[in-house]
């Protein structure tokens, strides 16, 4: 039983960070711009790589709060020296691994399939985690979740259909690299290597064969530098944090491996504004400590801009979430208490009729049985206030509510009505449920950014049906062991607080062909063939 207990500890530290981003930098801040080290490596082989630094959950005003106290001279210096775009819109749900999936396939959910942190799978029968809180570790097949979240998601769950950069880019003979990213399916075979511990104590391989971009580095399971021990440590989380990131593009700087393409994850920024809310400047801290460590690795920061083409963006912001637990939090369970909800960590039973998937601040709700009326559980669902959003599918159409509301909205793709993105679309009733703005049939969006195609893509991403809700900021929605985070920050949903990151561009004029995380993809492979 001991046994049993060490190896599912050593799980849930995996766990609760691989892919949710839930030994600080003991060097010294450096405030140089400019960094005497070993000469800078040549890199005539690939013209102006692009290095992408994404920092999770990285948002506008701490960032600019940073900057203005000192505390991030890399970022400050990337600022001074490229072009800075505040409002980038997000994917939806407002969750990494589906961002991820929507910046690497150009798509959204629709098309690339991962709809969010937590989904049931109808084919599969059983619920799919990528990640999990503390709670949810104790009765969740943890080994499952450890294939789901490593071999699974790019290797069966994101649509083959939908190519990724890294598959696009060997298509075109250019090699990529992804350094602790989520998503990274690629076309290069490489073998992943599950820690020691884990395997010998669990029916989990010692070995999970992958494919990935040409260099591929994914915490302890695969790493570019053989000589990087320190920050893969268990305590390290395994290797899933800023200084591994860093380390390993300096690495490949250091060593003239730099390809077109280098997609660096600093994952430890989300813990802080998860614990301490959406003003914190401590994680930004942190990753410009780890971004000096890449700049310094050509030598000053002055070759780095000249010789590289930088990206740094965020994935998704947060809402501060109130202190007091019953305000704060909406349990599903009590809202659809008339209703049998299956339970985590056991198999769905026949007289289950309800499946609900959190992801903090937005839920997916399936209904199991084929005599339950939709129509029926969104009443019940109206009743609460909290919620800004309730969405189902019928037919083509997506219909929304809201909480306390008794009116209703729908749309669909194709029409008359044409919105800032270029997209076309046919709407029908209250389009304040939507904070839309229609004139001259044109729409202009207001709090919930890139509305219809965002939720069109969460509403079409999965067999089945089942419906969408969302809560207004301030709160989140719990089930059944759902970790919450109470006077800290939380996102997952439509809203601009969750769904608007910075962009930061050096060492090209150009830009995405919108401000959008879909459009990302075309904007990195043209730059890919300059």
């Amino acid at each position: 039983m001991r046994f049993k207990h060490t190896y599912a500890i050593v799980l849930l530290v995996v766990f609760c960070m691989l892919v949710t981003s839930c030994k600080t930098n003991t060097s010294p801040p450096l405030h140089q711009q400019s960094m005497p080290s070993s000469p800078s490596p040549s890199l005539s082989s690939v013209q102006k790589p692009t290095i992408l630094i994404l920092i999770d959950s990285l948002m506008d005003k701490p960032l600019r709060e940073a900057i203005t106290q000192g505390r991030a001279p890399a970022l400050a210096y990337l600022f001074a020296n490229g072009h800075y775009y505040p409002q980038l819109v997000s994917s939806f749900p407002t969750m990494s691994v589906t961002i991820d999936s929507t910046m690497l396939t150009g798509t959204y959910p629709n098309k690339h399939h991962i709809p969010g942190l937590s989904w049931y799978s109808t084919k599969e029968k059983r619920m799919i985690y990528y990640g999990m809180g503390p709670k949810e570790g104790l009765k969740i097949d943890q080994p499952q979740v450890l294939l789901d979240a490593v071999h699974h998601l790019n290797q069966t769950h994101l649509n083959r259909k939908t190519k990724t950069i890294h598959e696009e880019l060997a298509g075109m003979g250019k090699h990529s690299a992804s350094i602790n990213a989520i998503v990274w399916r690629g076309k290069t075979d490489h073998v992943l290597k599950i820690p020691r511990l884990i395997s010998l104590s669990t029916p989990l391989p010692a070995e999970l064969k992958v494919t990935g971009p040409a260099m591929l580095s994914y915490a302890t399971f695969a790493q570019l530098n053989p000589d990087q021990k320190e920050q893969r440590r268990i305590w390290r989380k395994y290797g899933m944090n800023d200084e591994f990131s860093a380390q390993e593009a300096a690495f490949l700087i250091s060593t003239n491996k730099l390809p077109s393409l280098t997609l660096t994850y600093f994952p430890e920024n989300d813990m802080e504004v998860h614990k301490k809310g959406p003003a914190t400047i401590e994680g930004i801290v942190k990753a410009d400590q780890a971004l000096q460590a890449v700049l310094n690795a050509f030598g000053s920061w002055e070759q780095a801009v000249n010789q590289a083409r930088w990206v740094v963006m965020g994935d998704s912001g947060q809402s501060a979430v109130l202190p007091d637990r019953r305000t704060a939090t909406i349990d599903m369970r009590s809202l659809l208490s008339s209703y049998r909800v299956a339970k985590i960590g056991q198999p769905i039973q026949r007289k289950d009729q309800l499946v609900i998937a959190t992801n903090e601040r937005m839920a997916y709700i399936y209904a199991l049985d084929a005599h339950l009326s939709l129509t029926d559980m969104v009443k019940r669902l109206q009743k609460e206030e909290r919620f800004d959003i309730i969405a189902v599918k019928e037919g083509q159409k997506t219909i929304v509510t809201a909480g306390k509301s008794n009116s209703s909205f729908s749309f669909r793709p194709g029409g008359a009505i044409k919105d800032d993105y270029g997209q076309s679309w046919t709407i029908y009733g209250d389009d304040k449920l939507l904070d839309l703005t229609i004139r001259n049939n044109h729409i202009t969006y207001g709090k919930y950014p890139d509305a219809l195609a965002r939720l069109h893509g969460a509403m079409n991403s999965q067999e089945g049906r089942y419906a969408i809700v969302t809560v207004k900021p301030g709160y989140e929605l719990v089930t059944e062991s759902s970790p919450t985070h109470l006077g800290g920050g939380a996102h997952g949903s439509l809203h601009e607080a969750d769904s608007l990151v910075p962009l930061l561009v050096v060492g090209t004029k150009t830009r995405p062909q919108t401000l959008r995380i879909v459009d990302l993809k075309d904007w990195l492979l043209r730059l890919a063939n300059e």
